[in-house]
């Protein structure tokens, strides 16, 4: 078994989805019922042990320096390609702390911190099983490994979500197939999931971390923030 010793928080993206909430606010620090979604990242983060955090940021970057002020341990990486790559842009400038991490985006919201325990057997991503139809990435697993995924969807599987463990050896190679994509390849305007699960999938025995989805909710658009809070109802409104 291996253990989580840190944490990476991706926070650089524009959150062009949430407009116009995110033209003066980026989309992790945005409140959710008064509270900032990457906080609920953070506090899950302490309640597991988990207190070496990295947050890559990028736009509105000075919004996050109070974090480093904040809490313990917690330190800030500028990702200077955010506006114009993808987010493998993020895990790369973080390269050198992927191994025994678990790697999160901050624009969730974490309900249930036990499912940021440090404690796991396979690298691999947090995932639902869904017998409906998904848009979402869907993940085939059997006898515990994941055998294949499709970007597309689909429905009978296992939906994957944006937190991952990463043990010591699968870490190394990360960042070695990210240094190869990046800056030899110039691929930079992929997913960073993408270099394990469709570039090198043959160089990795991914496994899945099974959660509820009450755990976890992903915010992907204004109307769903509405949903789960009143007060952004005005933005739908104004449209």
């Amino acid at each position: 078994m291996s253990k989580i010793e840190r944490a990476i928080i991706m926070a650089a993206g524009l959150g062009n989805r949430l407009s116009p909430v995110t033209l003066t606010t980026p989309k992790p620090l945005i409140k959710v019922n008064g509270a900032r979604m990457i906080d609920t990242a953070i506090s899950a983060l302490h309640k597991n042990g988990i207190f070496e955090i990295y947050v890559v940021v990028g736009y509105m970057k000075e919004q996050f320096l109070s974090l480093e002020k904040d809490n313990l341990g917690l330190v800030l990486i500028d990702n200077p390609y955010y506006a114009e790559c993808n987010n493998i842009a993020s895990l790369y400038v973080a390269r050198d702390y992927i191994e025994n991490a678990i790697i999160m985006d901050g624009d969730q919201i974490i309900y249930n911190p036990e499912i940021l325990s440090a404690d796991f057997d396979y690298s691999g991503y947090c995932s639902v099983w869904t017998d409906e139809k998904t848009d979402e990435w869907l993940q085939t697993v059997e006898n515990g490994v994941v055998t294949s995924c499709s970007r597309n969807g689909g429905k009978k599987g296992w939906q994957l979500y944006s937190v991952s463990r990463w043990n010591a050896n699968d870490g190394k190679k990360l960042k070695r197939h990210l240094e190869i994509e990046f800056e030899e390849r110039k691929n930079r305007q992929i997913y960073w999931d993408d270099v394990a699960m469709f570039c090198y999938p043959e160089e990795y025995k991914l496994g899945i971390y099974p959660i509820s989805k009450e755990d976890i909710v992903e915010i992907d658009n204004l109307r769903e923030l509405a949903a789960l809070d009143p007060y952004y109802r005005k933005y739908l409104e104004e449209r």
